[in-house]
């Protein structure tokens, strides 16, 4: 089963950059629908999480600049394969995990679609210190007495009233003079 690529289920942050040893028509033709699924050997894929570009067009920035700054890779993996990145020429493919629908897939890539690498996205730190404060705890806050938020009621809805009345009233004066 050489050159066959599996994506596990529920993979997240992962870039696969292919290089296309195609014509440009070739490589234009795999943006339509149905087109790059079928040379890769599966059935769909959300092509909102595919690019598919010349190097050319990245003029200065380069690959190496567009994976790290573009894509959010870390530079430190960039850096690793910038040889190899700086070496590609002609159409690339970069394909996001997330166009695998979060289903295990095996990918068969035909001849002309080449994995160079595999890189990871910088991953948000969503740690944070536990809420320690009295007020963050649930039910923390003073509870009113059945009264009291009777009361309140009434008088949210009394407000309301008399502002609707005098909308109202407002429109019947506009409407006679």
């Amino acid at each position: 089963m050489e050159g066959v690529i599996h994506i596990p289920a529920g993979e997240r942050g992962v870039i696969r950059l292919f290089a296309l040893d195609m014509r440009p028509e070739q490589a234009a033709f795999l943006k339509e629908p149905g087109a790059l699924a079928q040379v890769l050997g599966i059935a769909a894929l959300d092509m909102d999480q595919v690019e598919i570009f010349p190097v050319s067009d990245l003029e200065d920035i380069g690959l190496v600049g567009y994976l790290s700054e573009g894509c959010g890779v870390p530079r430190a993996q960039v850096e690793q394969d910038r040889e190899l990145l700086q070496g590609l020429e002609g159409y690339v493919l970069l394909i996001r995990s997330r166009a695998f629908d979060d289903v295990e897939t095996r990918l068969t890539p035909a001849d002309q679609i080449m994995l160079q690498g595999t890189y990871g996205e910088r991953q948000t730190n969503w740690n944070a210190a536990p809420a320690s404060a009295e007020s963050a705890k649930p039910y923390s806050a003073p509870k009113l007495s059945p009264r009291q938020a009777r009361a309140q009621a009434r008088r949210i809805g009394a407000t309301l009233f008399a502002l609707v009345m005098a909308l109202i009233a407002l429109a019947v004066w506009a409407l006679v003079f």
